[in-house]
């Protein structure tokens, strides 16, 4: 059987095991993140949701998901 890879990264500052290879995309999916209604930042940076499927999660990132709120 063939040995899974473990990171660690930290999302809205709490650490998270994830595994290796994974996509910031296929992760966001997985948490059952409203994508449409939130901006994420990685490591500090605002990612273009164009990108989420190419970008690969790597060892110690740090994802923050800001949702937006309405009102008036």
């Amino acid at each position: 059987m063939k040995n899974i890879k473990k990171i660690k990264i930290k999302i809205n500052g709490k650490l998270s095991i994830i595994q290796d290879n994974v996509t910031l995309y296929s992760y966001l999916i997985k948490l059952k993140v409203p994508i449409k209604k939130v901006a994420i930042e990685l490591n500090q940076e605002i990612v273009d949701k164009n990108r989420l499927k190419k970008i690969k999660l790597k060892k110690n990132d740090k994802i923050e998901i800001v949702h937006f709120i309405g009102g008036g």
